[in-house]
């Protein structure tokens, strides 16, 4: 997201300062020419609050406590969403054999178990931990580094997504859909689209 206009804001400022409505200010903006976008964030930028002067809402603002916690965040989530997606393979190969795909392999198993048994304990305590700070603090949400990072994320998910149904589609077409294929094509829409949702529905709660 990017930061609003200097001139912009000021503009806003003063012209809410004059007890102007934001439907008229709206108008005049978009006549001048800044986009709807531009103009919505701009005036999103002082809270609909009754109080003489315009009250600004928090800014984006970096920490370096808030990088280091979320980068450890995030790191953990990929670690044990590609991990989880890789014991579920093995165990679906050791289910399903196929002498013309790959096979199971113990020690893959062993490599997964481990990573999860690390990185999701560190997730879910981070998790949790953040989400207290935040009904505690929700100022909290205006974290560059988290924005970023939950964006990363929903393009990453996306990314798996998309992939997840080309492959599926040229399977299809191939005439190689079994059962295998199906059960790890379920799997990985099911990792994606679950951190794709939730990180959706987080940045609504930071629209709102």
């Amino acid at each position: 997201m990017s930061a609003t206009p200097e001139e912009l804001r000021t503009f806003v400022h003063d012209a809410l300062t004059q007890g102007l409505p934001r439907e008229q200010i709206e108008v005049a903006l978009q006549k001048a020419g800044w986009g709807s976008e531009q103009v919505s964030r701009a005036l999103g930028d002082f809270a609909e609050v009754d109080f003489p002067l315009p009250v600004p809402r928090p800014r984006p603002y970096l920490s370096a406590r808030d990088a280091f916690l979320y980068l450890v965040l995030f790191t953990t989530l990929f670690l044990a969403a590609f991990n989880l997606g890789a014991l579920l393979f093995q165990l679906i190969n050791r289910a399903l054999p196929d002498s013309t795909a790959q096979s199971f392999s113990a020690r893959e198993l062993r490599w997964s178990i481990s990573y999860l048994l690390v990185a999701f304990p560190i997730f879910l305590t981070l998790t949790v931990r953040q989400a207290r700070e935040l009904r505690a603090n929700p100022e909290g949400r205006a974290s560059k580094v988290r924005k970023w990072l939950t964006y990363l994320t929903l393009f990453v998910a996306a990314g798996f997504v998309i992939g997840d149904l080309v492959t599926l589609i040229h399977h299809f077409l191939d005439g190689e859909l079994t059962t295998r294929f199906l059960l790890k094509v379920v799997v990985v829409a099911v990792l994606a689209g679950t951190a794709f949702l939730y990180y959706l529905n987080d940045l609504r709660k930071d629209e709102q």
